[in-house]
């Protein structure tokens, strides 16, 4: 059996250590390796937010939206709070519902000598299909809330039908 010395094993007795070194400054540190993985998990965790000043996603997940699909329409809404509806557009292309605007904020406080500003651009694409009746979509704004109604077309309600679901014994 061979002798072991403390320098063998401990990181903080100098010489050629297999174990990474305690200080910050050491690229290969203990604290260093720490670090590098929290920011690792902190990006990964909140890398679909945007300013937490301003309480909105950035991307894709801004505005939120919640499309519901009935036997004679789809009606989607869309949460914009702070925006107001001249900077809101509502387009039809291909089949698809495209939500486009821009989002602005100013704060200002005359106390504290500071002013905050963001402008921010957004479009959600909503896929409804080609059988709505394009001409009879409509989109209403109202407390910071899109609805956006579109009413399927007699071909496309004549083509669903409905599936009772029995109860297995």
């Amino acid at each position: 059996m061979t002798a072991m010395s403390m320098r063998d094993i401990a990181p903080w007795a100098g010489g050629r250590s297999r174990v990474p070194s305690l200080f910050r400054d050491d690229p290969g540190s203990l604290f260093a390796s720490l670090r590098q993985e929290v920011d690792r998990l902190f990006d990964e965790a909140f890398r679909d937010f945007g300013s937490p000043f301003l309480g909105f996603r950035s991307g894709a997940g801004w505005p939120t939206a919640e499309v519901v699909e009935t036997d004679k329409e789809i009606r989607a809404t869309f949460e914009l709070p702070g925006v107001d509806e001249k900077d809101v557009e509502v387009l039809l292309e291909d089949g698809d519902l495209i939500v486009r605007g821009e989002k602005r904020s100013e704060t200002a406080d005359r106390d504290r000598r500071f002013t905050e500003r963001f402008y921010g651009r957004f479009e959600r694409r909503i896929p409804l299909g080609r059988e709505i009746q394009e001409d009879q979509v409509r989109a209403e704004f109202r407390n910071g809330v899109l609805t956006v109604t579109a009413p399927k077309s007699p071909q496309a309600e004549q083509r669903m039908r409905r599936i009772p679901v029995a109860v297995a014994a």
